[in-house]
C-alpha cells in the first residue's frame, strides 16, 4: 500500500498548490481606470503606456454637454468637452498617485489656455476624479506641484463625467502614424516645455 500512501500525498500536495494559487488570484486587486486631460491625447497616451502596470490607455473625450462627440465638434471648442485618456491600470503594480504624477510632469500645469501650442478649452488640462479618496490624493499632489513650481497650478480637479471613445484613427497614433506625430510633437514644443518644467527626463 506505500505506491498508494504515496500517490495520495501527491495528490494532496497538488492540490494544496493549486488552491494557494487560487486564493491568490481571488486577492488580486480588480483593474481601475483614471481619466485626465493633458492637451493633445496622442501624446498623453504615449506617456503612460510606457509605465509597468498600465493595462490600456485610450483617447476620448470628458467633460462636455454634449452626447458621443465627433472629434470635429470637441476640436471647434464648441461642446466643452476635454480632449483626454482613460488609463486602465493594475493597483498592485502601480498607485494612483503615480499615475498622477506621470501627469503632472507631462503638462505645464502653469497654463490656463490649453497645452504648449494648443489652445482652447478642449486643450486645458484636468484631473477627472471618480471618489473622494482620488480627490483627495489629487488635490495632495496638487499641492506638491505648486510648492516645487513656486506658482500657482491652473490645472482644475474636477468630477469625473462621461468618458466617450474617440475615433478608431486617434488610437495609438503615436504607433501608427509615428513621423507625424513626432513632427508635432516637437513641432508644438511639448518636450522643450517639460524640460523647461521639470528637467531633463532620466536616460
Amino acid at each position: 500500500m506505500r505506491w498508494y500512501r504515496s500517490a495520495f500525498a501527491a495528490a494532496a500536495l497538488v492540490a494544496a498548490i493549486a488552491g494557494t494559487l487560487g486564493a491568490g488570484s481571488a486577492d488580486a486587486a480588480e483593474p481601475e481606470k483614471a481619466i485626465f486631460a493633458g492637451g493633445c491625447f496622442w501624446c498623453m497616451e504615449e506617456a503612460y503606456e510606457k509605465v509597468p502596470g498600465v493595462l490600456s490607455v485610450v483617447s476620448g473625450y470628458s467633460g462636455g454637454e454634449v452626447d458621443n462627440p465627433t472629434y470635429q465638434q470637441v476640436s471647434s471648442g464648441g461642446t466643452g468637452h476635454f480632449e483626454v485618456v482613460e488609463v486602465e491600470y493594475d493597483p498592485d503594480a502601480v498607485s494612483y498617485k503615480q499615475l498622477l504624477d506621470i501627469f503632472w510632469h507631462n503638462i505645464d500645469p502653469l497654463d490656463a489656455r490649453g497645452q504648449f501650442c494648443d489652445k482652447g478649452s478642449q486643450y486645458l488640462s484636468a484631473v477627472f476624479v471618480a471618489n473622494d479618496a482620488e480627490k483627495q490624493l489629487a488635490e495632495a499632489s496638487k499641492a506638491e506641484v505648486e510648492q516645487q513650481l513656486g506658482e500657482k497650478a491652473a490645472t482644475p480637479i474636477l468630477p469625473e463625467t462621461t468618458f466617450y471613445l474617440a475615433e478608431d484613427y486617434h488610437q495609438n497614433y503615436y504607433e501608427t502614424n509615428s513621423a507625424r506625430y513626432h513632427f508635432y510633437k516637437f513641432g508644438c514644443g511639448r518636450p522643450q516645455r517639460l524640460e523647461e518644467l521639470w528637467g531633463k527626463p532620466a536616460a
